[in-house]
């Protein structure tokens, strides 16, 4: 999500989040510049390198610590990514609109969320859909924070959102309102978790209502193929009513649907 503006619900989230169990942070510092995600200025994107994982446990494939923005689909593929949740309200209707046009999304959980609501969780990852670790209280301004903060924000996060899943962990970091720096990218991709970006914001979190947020994602389709919903922080009826009509949209104009490149 790209909103620096308000407080309200984030708020509660982050007063939520006070007193989960610090974790050790591993890796060293990048020194490279953190890279652009939507339309965030002044960042130059670092070329893309694997990042082998340090965890204890079963060997994993090497993730590139550059932020993703492609799809594995290639150049006409889509990628649908819902932040913030799950909402035991929206989630669902979310999923519904998903399931009824044969589309697998991307679920970017923040971390009380997932431990609030694992049901939620595992009907994702039963549906076929991904995981996405978005921290554990949604703050967005992790650039300004310490080492030691970010590590706890998105670690805490992996595992509160791997325990409500049932064991499956999450293939992608997205920082909230893209505040990557060269630390947490290259800590999420030493734990398997390729930082994500987008292409299209949707701005649903603004309400603007459905037949803005439809014209928003035709218009800007072309500037890349993730697309940025939400399904929690607030009435997302306007999303579900987007989504009911750009999915079909989007199949019409030849596109399909994938999963962010990894």
């Amino acid at each position: 999500m790209v909103w620096r503006g308000g407080r309200g619900w984030y708020g509660r989230v982050l007063a939520a989040a006070v007193g989960v169990t610090a974790v050790a942070a591993a890796t060293s510092v990048w020194s490279a510049q953190a890279g652009p995600v939507g339309s965030r200025p002044g960042r130059a994107e670092a070329a893309a390198r694997p990042f082998w994982p340090h965890a204890q446990g079963p060997a994993r494939a090497p993730v590139s610590v550059a932020i993703a923005h492609a799809s594995d689909r290639g150049a006409r593929g889509v990628d649908i990514t819902v932040d913030d949740g799950p909402d035991p309200v929206w989630t669902p209707r979310v999923l519904k609109v998903l399931r009824e046009y044969g589309v697998k999304a991307t679920f970017c959980m923040v971390g009380t969320q997932a431990q609030a609501h694992p049901d939620l969780v595992r009907a994702v990852v039963a549906a076929g859909h991904r995981l996405c670790d978005h921290t554990v209280s949604h703050d967005i301004t992790m650039d300004t924070k310490s080492e030691s903060y970010q590590a706890r924000q998105i670690l805490d996060a992996e595992r509160m959102i791997t325990k409500a899943s049932g064991g499956v962990r999450p293939q992608y970091y997205r920082a909230p309102g893209g505040a990557f720096t060269p630390y947490s990218r290259e800590l999420a991709a030493s734990h398997g978790m390729r930082p994500l970006g987008w292409n299209v914001d949707s701005k649903d979190f603004e309400r603007p209502g459905t037949d803005v947020l439809v014209a928003t994602v035709k218009q800007e389709i072309s500037n890349g193929p993730t697309v940025l919903f939400h399904d929690a922080g607030g009435d997302r009826s306007q999303t579900v009513h987007a989504l009911r009509e750009i999915l079909p949209w989007l199949k019409r104009q030849g596109y399909s649907f994938g999963f962010p490149v990894r």
